[in-house]
């Protein structure tokens, strides 16, 4: 395995991050257990998670993610091999069955933080992160920004990040980071934290794969310059940059055939430009798993890259993927996809 350091930490995380969202709704509870026994046991020592898993959330599964990984903590009592992060939710009209009203004040954040403190049977949380933002803005497959004729967000960063220095204080998080942001909400944070000695801002969790590079227009200069490195989700684009759906062996089961309102990565354009990669796979003698995978984590931007599993042996090639060092020919051949067909899959 290999490490990088979580922003201006001593946190050492593994390039290959443990995501979770499917525990609780396309895994057990005992399938959880056995990729988290696994990943720990290849040296992943990072887990992400978030009060609002398992996906697609709803009233009975949400929670079942962080508790999945409480009881793990409980009966494997290994809370010191790893580093732990998990999410408030943002705003949602869908979502108020988990708090009413979402916000991030310092009420709702606390809350939030006791919740996902007692599903995950821990007494500390290493990085807590807003799942996405107050305020409407461009996240979720939205490429370009249109302010909203009604705005009626009123700026509280500044009680977000006094709120989070007081849970540091108490020891109940230690570090801060935030998710689906813009290139102004990072900077937002980062400049109130410098002026009032508050807490910085240590990691930028957004989507990042072969289908969607948007992170590069404006935020990876500022991850590489003011060290919030990316934690990249999605790098496979729920699974459509395994190949499968191109080659016409995806199960029924499969989360773009089960989940037919995740039409995000699923469209025709994107399918084109997933068989163009496929071939370079294939021509090279590797999967387009291990090749999707491998440009995220060579990526200098990159902290760590999230990986999702459904079965243990996607888990055990998503992981594989740390050893495959992409030749530059490769990394040319991707470019030249990339630029004839550029991000078919915000």
């Amino acid at each position: 395995m290999k490490y990088d350091t979580l922003g201006n930490t001593d946190l050492k995380v593994s390039k290959i991050c443990l995501g979770t969202m499917t525990f609780g709704e396309q895994n057990t509870e005992a399938e959880g257990h056995e990729q988290m026994d696994y990943a720990l046991d290849q040296g992943i020592n990072f887990i992400d998670t978030a009060e609002l898993y398992s996906i697609p959330s709803n009233k009975n599964t949400q929670g079942s993610t962080e508790k999945i990984i409480g009881t793990w903590i409980k009966a494997r009592k290994n809370r010191d091999r790893f580093i732990l992060a998990t999410k408030i939710v943002g705003p949602s009209n869908g979502l108020l069955y988990i708090r009413n009203p979402l916000k991030f004040n310092r009420e709702q954040i606390n809350t939030a933080v006791e919740g996902s403190l007692r599903r995950l049977q821990t007494d500390y949380i290493d990085l807590y992160q807003l799942h996405w933002p107050e305020r409407k803005t461009n996240f979720f497959g939205k490429r370009g920004y249109k302010h909203p004729q009604n705005d009626e967000w009123e700026d509280n960063f500044q009680e977000i990040l006094e709120t989070i220095n007081d849970l540091i204080k108490q020891g109940k998080i230690r570090y801060f980071g935030i998710s689906n942001e813009t290139p102004w909400g990072l900077n937002r944070f980062m400049n109130l934290a410098e002026k009032n000695s508050l807490p910085r801002c240590m990691s930028i969790q957004n989507p990042y794969s072969m289908l969607n590079r948007l992170f590069e227009v404006g935020l990876a200069e500022i991850a590489i310059r003011e060290s919030v490195g990316l934690l990249a989700y999605s790098p496979m684009a729920f699974g459509l940059l395994s190949g499968k759906y191109n080659k016409g062996t995806a199960r029924a089961g499969a989360r773009l055939n089960k989940f037919a309102q995740m039409s995000r990565y699923n469209s025709e354009i994107s399918r084109k430009a997933t068989g163009l990669y496929l071939d370079i796979a294939e021509n090279y003698n590797t999967t387009l798993a291990k090749l999707s995978l491998a440009f995220v984590n060579s990526r200098p931007f990159v902290t760590s890259n999230i990986i999702g599993a459904t079965s243990m042996e996607q888990l055990k090639e998503n992981i594989a993927s740390i050893d495959l060092e992409l030749s530059p020919d490769v990394l040319k051949k991707i470019e030249e996809v990339h630029e004839a067909i550029p991000n078919p899959a915000p």
